[in-house]
């Protein structure tokens, strides 16, 4: 079988596979961030069938008839991760001729902010492997993965200094280290520690929850946690934070 016929296959094999309720030339793509161990992570999936398979990619899917873009969207993430309250945002349609090979797929890409802790991952029908990577670290991804990635990354980066999106990202109750971290992790590189507790504070952001951490082998730091009545306020209004 030459190149040109194993492409036709796996593409007769993809469409046989398409759900019936689905709209066979529009797709969602989901760039899904967290933050554990000090790093931000993006979630990826290692696919079984079609063009896609054995390669690692985005977590997509096809979009319903019946649904919306961000109904589409949401039901991915949901399903993927076991999140439920989590940060949804648009940030690109993409339907550049060639991004998929031999058909035309348009795809329309949000991304996601969720807390480790709160996920459960499942994998997909189409789906071998499900697994976080530090952002700046991943493997090859299909087709234009890697662009839509490095595109998310920038708008994330800016995002982060003008809207409190740790809100998304942290535990309730968690330390101004933790907080920074959040900030290096996203931004990738060092922030001075006393300029940023002092930037971080003097916007009235944090409420300190007048309690210690425990059961930590160093000496207990203070715990803070959203105020979410000012965080809605900058969400709206947005600001402007400068590491």
């Amino acid at each position: 079988m030459n190149h040109n016929s194993s492409l036709i296959a796996k593409l007769d094999t993809e469409i046989e596979n398409i759900p019936k309720d689905c709209i066979q030339n529009l797709t969602v793509d989901n760039l899904i961030f967290t933050l554990h161990e000090g790093k931000l992570k993006i979630l990826l999936a290692k696919y079984k069938d079609g063009l896609a398979a054995q390669q690692w990619g985005l977590i997509g899917h096809w979009i319903r008839y019946d649904e919306n873009l961000e109904e589409a969207a949401s039901r991915v993430v949901k399903h993927t991760t076991g999140v439920d309250n989590l940060y949804l945002d648009h940030l690109s349609a993409i339907g550049d001729v060639n991004r998929y090979p031999i058909r035309r797929i348009i795809t329309i890409v949000y991304y996601s902010l969720v807390r480790f802790d709160e996920t459960n991952l499942v994998r997909g029908s189409n789906t071998l492997e499900c697994d976080w990577f530090d952002v700046y670290n991943v493997p090859e991804l299909v087709f234009d993965h890697s662009k839509i990635l490095a595109s998310g990354l920038t708008h994330l980066k800016y995002k982060v200094r003008h809207e409190p999106i740790g809100f998304n990202l942290l535990p309730e109750k968690f330390t101004l280290l933790k907080l920074q971290e959040l900030y290096e992790a996203i931004l990738k590189q060092p922030l001075d520690k006393p300029n940023f507790r002092r930037k971080i504070l003097k916007m009235n952001l944090l409420i300190d929850c007048q309690e210690k951490q425990k059961n930590v082998a160093h000496r207990a730091a203070s715990l803070y946690r959203f105020d979410i009545h000012v965080y809605q306020k900058l969400r709206e209004f947005g600001f402007t934070f400068e590491c």
